[in-house]
């Protein structure tokens, strides 16, 4: 099994970890080139190797974990046909405003698959951050395994991401089809939050805070509990800040 990313920021980078851990051979890229991911294709050793995104399409699951505002560049011909994995959330601080997203017309996950017309796109890895994501991987069966949701219209590849999250350390939890993917959107019961042991101490600037998140061990969540969140969760207006930001 391979696993393609385009994208090798701090979820990309995360989930390459997890997979290498895992036993799978990981292709890397990014939009700057295999050149700058030379170090992390050093540090993850002989099961990575840099390429370009369409080289990464060419994987059995790829993984698209870019700024949302740039999903239009990924490469819908390489990507035909293929599960496509997505983890991209809307910022508008960082994406801009987009209008049908602004006015709950489409999730962003819906946004991509209407780019991805010929993939099959899930959504997953979006509601918690890189270094929970990192730290809270445990084996099937530990008593301190958490889960993650995943949404998604095509029935086989989600069962090929619940197979992937298991592989990673992950159970799976889903909450249905892409329409209803804003169910672990930011400012949802289940974004970041349940994974952190408590809330940062007041007064924190946004770097001392970030600082907090990424240097406090994680909580476990188990599938009932994000159950429980996701079904439990009124709509509200799409998009939300970083965790950490001010």
């Amino acid at each position: 099994m391979t696993l393609g990313l385009i994208g090798s920021g701090m979820i990309g980078g995360t989930l390459a970890r997890l997979a290498v851990a895992a036993g799978m051979d990981v292709i890397l890229s990014n939009s700057r080139g295999p050149a700058t991911l030379a170090d992390l294709v050093t540090e993850l050793g002989d099961q990575a190797r840099a390429a370009t995104p369409v080289e990464a399409a060419r994987a059995d699951l790829v993984v698209a974990t870019i700024p949302l505002s740039a999903y239009s560049q990924l490469p819908a011909d390489a990507l035909a046909g293929k599960t496509v994995i997505d983890t991209m959330n809307y910022y508008p601080q960082r994406d801009g405003t987009i209008p049908e997203l602004d006015s709950n017309e489409l999730t962003s996950s819906e946004l991509v698959q209407r780019h991805l017309a010929s993939s099959r796109v899930v959504k997953a890895f979006n509601n918690i951050t890189f270094f929970n994501l990192g730290n809270l991987a445990r084996p099937a069966g530990a008593d301190d395994r958490s889960a993650l949701p995943i949404a998604g219209d095509d029935t086989a590849a989600k069962a090929e991401l619940v197979a992937l999250l298991d592989t990673l350390g992950y159970d799976a939890v889903d909450v249905g089809t892409l329409a209803d993917s804003w169910r672990s959107e930011p400012e949802t019961p289940v974004y970041v939050q349940p994974y952190m042991p408590g809330r940062p101490p007041e007064g924190l600037s946004p770097e001392d805070t970030f600082r907090w998140m990424t240097e406090t061990p994680g909580h476990p969540v188990p599938a009932g509990r994000i159950k429980e969140l996701t079904e439990n969760v009124v709509r509200g207006p799409a998009g939300g800040r970083f965790p950490g930001s001010a």
